[in-house]
């Protein structure tokens, strides 16, 4: 019979007492409020990634390209007219942004094979990378992509922090949405900081290997790539052992992404580098047009044409643009801007073979070591085309440049300040008489002055014209015409008409305007741009170094230099009557001229020479039928030459610079500029023209508006020569004679030296 089992009862679950029952309550609410919150935010986020990758661009990468401080390139044209690159100017980041198209595909490659091999397939994050970075904290190398170092370069953000790195996954997601693989790599190539400054490819190629990116071999562009990592660890020219590794890794991994070939790779290998800073490293000549000037950008000692370049742009974005002088300077310096110099580079070369190289300079002397000098040439509408300021080799940017430097001009000025106004006013014609003897009160004292050379005060009683007057560069004659012209209206055409703005109220005086003893002076500059007046027919142009100036692709044109017809500041027959008078300062050797040793060979020249007061400044100033050209000689400390100095060692500059410059040139006459402008004879001893009773006669240029009357005062004077016109054929008698005893050479000095000997006379400079 079955044993009855008693089942045993279930254990009753004790019912939560109430206060329990509600936490349960509360904490599956609060449970499941979190999990819908997550769901929710998860939800938004996604929403917020999905539209952030997928919306408008939020990098525009032209936008920053336009901002990125960038290398300004300055520029000449060559004999072809082509423009060539002259030299860069940078501030802290050197950059010349180039379009894809011209990086070598070898030098993409090798940043792709090393920075980032996947480039071409992911879509701006390479997610296996990124996982194993942070798998591995960071030890399996950088997760981040070339798009996403891209982003690092242009926002400048680089912490370490989540909410960072979370936004460059995002921006760099949304790039590669609006943007092309080209674009990315482009501005990732031109943005990239390469050490001593370099930022993209083309300046880190010059700095580098002194070569344009076209001219890199395989192994060349796979040190570059190798640099990017840590630049001033594998930095070639400091660490090329470091530089060395990391280029062979990336030489190994193009080889294995298929991008060279084996032959290639044994090639590259094996390849010798050879740094900027090699031995055998052999710069290029920046003179050839074909460099590019590519090493010239950093560091180079630019020239002083350059350094007139760039102040005259600085000035002209100022008055122009209305630039303050720290933002012109910022954005020539960091603004990519393209400057088309005006430069002449074949002139500009000689001039820097003379001066910079000392190659035949002239003006050397021992006893005078710290001399110097400056020189601009120009040509008669305002390009200059050449400018040295100082002897020896330049060793900063920017520094003194004595061709912009005002100083006392001396006698050089007496064309400009006395004889141009007198002619074109009608005071004096060629052949005028004017009394060779100073005017009273001319000094301090009351005494009579000015004196000539050689402390020589001329005579009440001596009188020589006008012509005579200039070409041995008397004192006394500018004075007496100063007194007849007045002394506001020679600072007028000074100042206004020529345009020697340093030149003030207190310059108001007979030393400053008849001898040239300014206050402060005069640059080669202003030199040369006025004389050109009197070999283009009377006419002032503003001297310019440039053509425009624009932005780095050209879409902007901040300066651009405008043609014109020029300022008629003198009539044409005044300025071919005072060409003629300036010729024979080079000519007349039978007055010993000042010039007469100077005259380019070959070609007609005019010229003046010019020595202040106290001998501490010699000038030549003088032109051909081609060029015009303004010489400045004399110390930094001033000090008197004429105890060191013989002849005119501006005037041997002058010569040895412009016959190099003319070698080649078809010799040809000034332009004769106006239909007024006639020869004649006149009567060497009252300047009147010549009867058939005068016997010293002399051949003058005067203008048909402005003749002198016939000469009456010869013995028997029964008849007179009619003027003879441009082109025909003047007789003069054999015996000619001149008006006075034969002069020394040019000074201004209103106190020459006590003692004048043939050692120390200046002029015939």
């Amino acid at each position: 019979m079955a044993k009855n089992v008693r089942k045993k009862p279930k254990k009753q679950k004790k019912p939560l007492n109430p206060k329990a029952k509600k936490a349960l309550t509360a904490l599956l609410a609060l449970a499941f409020t979190a999990l819908v919150s997550l769901v929710i935010v998860c939800t938004y986020l996604i929403i917020y990634m999905v539209s952030y990758v997928n919306g408008e661009a939020k990098i525009d990468i032209a936008d920053y390209k336009e901002n990125q401080a960038q290398t300004t390139i300055v520029y000449a044209y060559n004999s072809n007219d082509e423009a060539v690159e002259l030299t860069r100017l940078h501030g802290e980041q050197n950059r010349v942004w180039t379009s894809i198209d011209e990086i070598p595909a070898n030098l993409q490659n090798a940043y792709i094979a090393l920075e980032d091999k996947r480039f071409e397939k992911h879509d701006g994050v390479d997610w296996i990378r990124t996982v194993k970075a942070v798998i591995t904290f960071g030890k399996a190398g950088g997760g981040s992509t070339l798009t996403q170092q891209l982003i690092k370069n242009l926002t400048g953000e680089n912490g370490k922090t989540v909410s960072r790195k979370f936004y460059e996954i995002l921006n760099a997601l949304n790039l590669e949405k609006n943007a092309s693989k080209a674009t990315i790599l482009e501005a990732y190539m031109n943005t990239v900081y390469m050490s001593h400054g370099c930022y993209g490819v083309k300046t880190t190629a010059e700095k580098y290997f002194g070569k344009d990116l076209s001219e890199l071999n395989i192994a060349e562009c796979a040190s570059i790539a190798a640099i990017t990592q840590n630049p001033s660890t594998n930095d070639p020219l400091l660490h090329p052992e470091a530089n060395r590794k990391r280029q062979l890794t990336c030489l190994r991994n193009m080889l294995k992404e298929g991008y060279i070939s084996q032959e290639e790779y044994d090639e590259a290998v094996a390849y010798e580098m050879v740094f900027t800073n090699s031995e055998n490293y052999v710069k290029k000549d920046s003179s050839d047009d074909s460099s590019n000037a590519s090493n010239a950008a950093a560091t180079e000692i630019q020239s002083y044409y350059v350094d007139y370049v760039i102040q005259s742009v600085i000035n002209d974005l100022v008055s122009q643009c209305g630039y303050t002088k720290s933002q012109a300077s910022k954005l020539i310096y960091n603004g990519g801007l393209r400057i088309y110099s005006a430069v002449d580079t074949g002139i500009q070369a000689q001039l820097e073979d003379v001066y910079v190289n000392k190659v035949t300079m002239p003006a050397y002397n021992k006893n005078v070591p710290d001399a110097q000098s400056a020189m601009t040439i120009m040509d008669y509408n305002g390009r200059i085309l050449g400018m040295v300021g100082g002897i020896g080799e330049k060793t900063e940017n920017r520094g003194l440049n004595r061709a912009t430097t005002p100083r006392q001009p001396g006698s050089s000025i007496k064309p400009i300040s006395i004889y141009s106004p007198a002619i074109e006013e009608k005071y004096v014609t060629w052949s005028t008489k004017v009394q060779n003897y100073g005017v009273a009160h001319y000094y301090p004292d009351g005494g009579t002055g000015p004196v000539n050379y050689g402390n020589d005060p001329g005579s009440p009683d001596s009188y020589v014209t006008v012509q005579h007057a200039l070409c041995v560069s008397y004192n006394t004659v500018p004075a007496q015409l100063l007194k007849q012209m007045g002394v506001e209206l020679s600072y007028k055409y000074a100042t206004e008409k020529f345009k020697l703005t340093y030149l003030n109220e207190s310059d108001k005086n007979m030393s400053s305007l008849a001898v040239g003893g300014a206050s402060k002076g005069v640059t080669t500059v202003q030199m040369a741009a006025a004389f050109a007046a009197f070999g283009n027919g009377g006419k002032y142009y503003e001297p310019y170094c440039y053509y425009k100036v624009t932005n780095a692709n050209g879409t902007k044109i901040y300066l651009q230099h405008q043609e014109s017809e020029g300022e008629q500041i003198l009539s044409p027959d005044t300025a071919d009557v005072m060409n003629k008078l300036l010729q024979t300062v080079v000519t007349d050797a039978a007055h010993m001229a000042t010039g007469r040793n100077y005259g380019i060979s070959g070609f007609e020249t005019f010229a003046k020479t010019g020595t202040t007061s106290d001998d501490k400044d010699r000038w030549f100033v003088g032109g051909t039928p081609y060029y015009v050209a303004a010489v400045w000689y004399g110390c930094d400390m001033p000090k008197q030459l004429s105890a060191y100095v013989s002849g005119s060692p501006s005037g041997k500059i002058f010569d040895e610079v412009m016959t190099r410059i003319h070698k080649g040139l078809t010799a040809k006459p000034f332009d004769t500029h106006s239909n007024l402008l006639m020869s004649a004879t006149y009567c060497t001893q009252s300047g009147f023209l010549a009867s058939e009773s005068c016997t010293s006669t002399a051949t003058g240029w005067y203008t048909k508006s402005n003749l002198p009357g016939h000469c009456t005062s010869c013995a028997a004077a029964s008849s007179v020569q009619e003027p003879v016109q441009e082109g025909e054929t003047v007789t003069t008698p054999a015996s000619q004679t001149p008006e006075t005893p034969a002069a020394s050479d040019d000074n201004s000095s209103d106190t020459p030296p006590a003692t004048a000997s043939p050692d120390n006379l200046p002029p015939a400079e």
